[in-house]
C-alpha cells in the first residue's frame, strides 16, 4: 500500500537520530505524529502508541513507506487504563533499550470549573497526567543511565489556567511539577526532560472542535487556547524544536515566546497575572 508523503517534512537527509529508538504516545495523529514523522526524517527507530488501531496502523505505514531506513511499529493501547503504560514501555524496550520518550497523548475541555464533575476531572487526568507519571516511573531511570530524553507536552495551561477550561488546566499544571521532580531526581544521573508549553496547534478543526461543549459559556470558550489571542502554531515547526531541545538539555519550550513574560509576571504578582490574562482572552 502506497501512502502519500504529507507536505512540510524534509526527507530523509538527516540523520541526527540515527540509532536511536524512540516511544512516542499519541503518535498517530496532531502533534504526536508531527513529532514522529520529524524524528523519523532524522533517522530515529520509532514505537507509536495509539487508541485506533487502524489509525496506528496507517501512521506507521506511511512512516515505513517515506522513511525506510526508520523503522516504526504500533502498539495500541489506551494509556487511560492504570498498567498499559508500563506495558507499553515493556514491548517498545524488548529488542533494544529506548531513547526518547514522548508523552504526546492527552485531552481537552471545556466547561465552568465549577459545573465540573469530579468524573470529568478523573477522565483528564488519567491519560495528561497520570499516563505520563506511569510512563515515568517505568522507563525514567532506564533513560538516565543512557542520557536519554523524556518529553512532556503540556500547554500554555500548563502554567496559566484561563477560564471556562474545565478539568483541562488542572491535568496540565500537574505535569509541571512532575517535570520538575524528575529534573531534580533524576537530572543528575543522565535524565533530559522536557516540558513543551505550546500555544494552540493548527489544525482543520480548529474553529469547530469545541462547538458541543462551549454551550452557554463565552464565545472566546469555542476557540482554540480558550480565546488566546496567540497565532496557531505549525506542528510540524514545533516537532523539530522539540527534538532540537530534548537534544541540547532544556528543561522547558514554550511557544509563543512571549507567553513565559506571562508565567514570570503571574508568578511575581498573581493580581497582575490574572489582569493579564483577562486582557489575553477578550474578544
Amino acid at each position: 500500500m502506497l501512502v502519500a508523503m504529507p507536505s512540510g517534512v524534509k526527507k530523509q537527509t538527516d540523520t541526527r537520530e540515527a540509532g536511536k529508538q524512540g516511544l512516542i504516545t499519541g503518535g498517530s495523529a496532531g502533534l504526536g505524529l508531527a513529532i514522529a514523522r520529524a524524528a523519523a526524517a532524522q533517522g530515529m527507530r520509532l514505537t507509536l502508541v495509539g487508541r485506533d488501531a487502524q489509525r496506528l496502523e496507517a501512521a506507521c505505514e506511511e512512516i515505513s513507506h517515506r522513511f525506510p531506513q526508520s523503522e516504526c511499529h504500533g502498539i495500541t493501547a489506551d494509556l487511560a487504563v492504570s498498567g498499559e503504560a508500563s506495558r507499553v514501555v515493556a514491548e517498545a524496550s524488548t529488542d533494544q533499550p529506548l531513547d526518547f520518550v514522548c508523552h504526546a497523548a492527552g485531552l481537552s475541555a471545556r466547561g465552568r470549573v465549577v459545573d465540573t464533575p469530579r468524573a470529568e476531572f478523573e477522565r483528564l487526568m488519567a491519560i495528561n497526567f497520570f499516563a505520563a507519571a506511569e510512563l515515568a516511573a517505568a522507563v525514567g531511570e532506564r533513560l538516565a543511565e543512557r542520557g536519554g530524553r523524556l518529553v512532556l507536552i503540556g500547554s500554555l495551561a500548563t502554567r496559566v489556567a484561563p477560564g471556562y477550561l474545565g478539568a483541562y488546566p488542572a491535568s496540565k499544571h500537574s505535569l509541571a511539577a512532575l517535570a520538575q521532580q524528575l529534573r531534580m531526581e533524576l537530572g543528575p544521573q543522565g535524565l533530559k526532560t522536557l516540558l513543551v508549553c505550546p500555544g494552540p496547534i493548527a489544525r482543520d478543526d480548529a474553529g469547530t472542535r469545541y462547538d458541543d461543549q462551549a454551550n452557554g459559556l463565552p464565545e472566546s470558550a469555542r476557540r482554540p487556547g480558550g480565546g488566546a489571542k496567540v497565532k496557531a502554531i505549525d506542528p510540524t515547526w514545533l516537532a523539530e524544536r522539540i527534538l532540537r531541545d530534548s537534544r541540547r538539555g532544556r528543561s522547558e519550550l514554550v511557544t509563543p515566546t512571549k507567553a513565559r513574560l506571562l508565567f514570570v509576571l503571574s508568578q511575581i504578582s498573581p493580581s497582575l497575572g490574572d489582569w493579564l490574562l483577562r486582557r489575553q482572552m477578550k474578544p
